[in-house]
């Protein structure tokens, strides 16, 4: 009796021990799988998150999303040796750290707290962030020694700082005193639009230090609109007449493109005397989104995906400002004021007109270069759904390149009627150039 009570004793502890391990085991794949790529693509979602829920214009948005990325890939990129440093080919980043020869690191973790070192000093609403990073650190913790753990913490929050002294001397913190931008009654300047009539949104962007792209490719910008004018046949009331014909007729595939590129962070419902924000996505938002969509597709490495989304934000980054230093250089009016004022006062454009000026069209701009970048780093003939939009407005749509992608965007803002062609056009351009720069600086 008491020798089978032992050999049950002895096998009841041997299923212990097994159960233990399979269950330690579980617990340690899960983890490195959370800790790959994943969690590249994960810390821009909740990035992606705060952004939308603290409304941050597109420009600025742009800001947040940059120096975030870079801070991310300039941390993970020692994975690979072989990896080099974006910020090294970039203006005005001080020397970045290296880790110690001969100490292990976790380079996922030091990515992750420099991206959050960055995006701490640069977002409000930091409670859902710090949940998200403490379930995460927590995960760390578990896997590895204390010694690994707080050298690889050390190593990024030290990546983070770097790149925030880049960014409190890039001229943002400058522009935040500046005077409002409250337009002009001058024909065919900017003014504002209904229906919240606000005061332009960052006028002073052309200010701010690009990251690739040098100051005198901005001063010696060739782009200029054509000549206001409201003779019938001029080139500019035709475009504007082409505008209102287009609007009054769109299809049903017209209105559902102008609506799934809006991404318009301004937007304000009115209901009687109720109104109430649509928090949406920002464009350059969108674009990380169309970012997260190539990466995982191709089953790209962390380094590559944290390269991807560096340089698809340096050049949604340097393109809002090279448009906006045209957009506030020429300040041109909207198509709501001329035909409101000259062809029909009761016309509405499909999508609320954003509070800056016509020329050039900045998602024509942004989306082109960002297009332009991924196409280089993923291939001229990229197909792909996507779903960057459908958790937000419910609605994804498919491309057979970024291109395409970038094309489709452009011309939803003309039949949205916030724009007219050749500010499109010339938006494309524009956003073409500083993206074909981006590849260059950076060697993709």
């Amino acid at each position: 009796m008491k020798n089978k009570l032992k050999l049950s004793l002895f096998f009841f502890s041997i299923s212990i021990v097994v159960i233990a391990l399979i269950s330690s085991c579980h617990q340690k794949k899960n983890s490195v799988v959370m800790r790959d790529v994943d969690i590249m693509h994960q810390n821009e979602d909740e990035l992606t998150k705060v952004i939308i829920y603290d409304v941050f214009t597109p420009p600025v948005a742009s800001r947040i999303y940059v120096y975030s990325s870079i801070a991310s890939y300039e941390a993970i990129r020692f994975t690979k040796p072989e990896a080099k440093s974006l910020a090294a080919e970039l203006q005005g980043f001080n020397k970045m750290p290296q880790p110690e020869k001969g100490k292990d690191y976790n380079y996922t973790l030091a990515a992750s707290k420099a991206f959050f070192t960055v995006v701490h000093k640069m977002v409000f609403s930091l409670d859902s962030l710090k949940d998200y990073e403490a379930k995460i650190d927590a995960q760390f913790k578990h896997e590895l020694s204390p010694e690994v753990y707080t050298r690889s913490v050390s190593f990024g929050e030290s990546v983070g700082k770097t790149v925030l002294a880049r960014a409190n001397v890039d001229g943002y913190i400058k522009s935040r005193g500046k005077a409002r931008y409250i337009g002009s009654q001058e024909p065919g300047k900017w003014r504002p639009t209904a229906p919240d009539y606000s005061d332009a949104v960052e006028w002073c962007w052309n200010t701010m230090k690009p990251l690739a792209i040098n100051h005198d490719v901005l001063e010696n910008d060739l782009l200029r609109p054509i000549p206001f004018s409201l003779e019938p046949k001029s080139p500019y009331f035709q475009q504007v007449e082409s505008v209102y014909a287009l609007t009054r007729q769109l299809t049903n595939e017209q209105k559902q493109i102008a609506k799934y590129w809006d991404d318009n962070p301004f937007v304000v419902e009115h209901s009687g005397h109720m109104m109430f924000g649509n928090k949406k996505i920002t464009p350059g938002g969108h674009w990380i989104g169309i970012t997260s969509i190539a990466c995982k597709k191709t089953n790209a490495g962390s380094v590559k995906t944290a390269k991807a989304y560096a340089a698809t934000s340096i050049a949604l980054f340097d393109s809002f400002i090279s448009c906006w230093n045209l957009k506030y250089k020429y300040s041109t009016i909207r198509p709501i004021n001329v035909i409101n004022d000259h062809i029909d006062k009761d016309w509405q454009p499909l999508l609320q007109t954003p509070p800056f000026p016509e020329y050039p069209s900045g998602h024509s701009t942004i989306t082109r270069a960002a297009a332009t970048v991924l196409t280089k780093m993923f291939g001229d003939n990229f197909a792909f759904e996507d779903t960057s939009e459908l958790k937000y407005i419910g609605m994804k749509r498919s491309f057979n390149s970024f291109i395409a992608a970038a094309d489709e965007a452009s011309i939803s803002r003309v039949y949205g009627g916030i724009h007219y062609q050749l500010s499109v056009d010339e938006g494309v351009e524009e956003g073409k150039k500083v993206g074909d720069l981006v590849v260059k600086k950076l060697g993709i």
